[in-house]
């Protein structure tokens, strides 16, 4: 049993992990942004269409729609830019000691600074947790002064 559980916590092989070779799973990956984009498009244009972002937590929800769709745009041309830039740019291994050569290619400061994108996503993933919460305490108090 103890043997078992410790296998579970500290594998030394990931057999479910998948790798997709370019550029197959690049283009399904790029596929998956714009499928994104626009069902957020829609999301958000429908709450502006049906009059429920009068209430602030669609508003906020409205609000993440439209910062998810920024960050999907900044995200699909970072994985452009970046087949764009030459594989000598990055060196290091894949992990926090991982560098990118800023000399190489014109085109890596855009590289860099589309690799910033937590800075559209965060905020998104914050609206939408306010957006939520508030549509929840609303309910909760309509619930309530229904019960009195």
């Amino acid at each position: 049993m103890f043997a078992a559980l410790v296998l579970c916590i500290k594998p030394d092989c990931a057999e479910a992990f998948q790798s997709h070779p370019a550029p197959e799973g690049l283009y399904v990956h790029q596929i998956a942004h714009i499928v994104f984009i626009i069902a957020m498009g829609f999301l958000a244009y429908w709450l502006q269409y049906n009059l429920l972002i009068r209430e602030r937590g669609w508003r906020l929800i409205q609000l993440a729609c439209l910062l998810l769709i920024l960050w999907n745009v900044v995200a699909f041309i970072g994985h452009w830019v970046e087949t764009r830039i030459p594989d000598a740019s990055v060196v290091g291994e894949p992990d926090w000691s991982q560098r990118i050569r800023v000399d190489l290619h014109p085109l890596i400061p855009l590289y860099y600074m589309l690799k910033l994108d937590h800075l559209v996503s965060v905020p998104a993933m914050i609206a939408l947790f306010l957006g939520i919460r508030s549509l929840y305490k609303q309910a909760l108090a309509e619930e309530h002064h229904f019960d009195e």
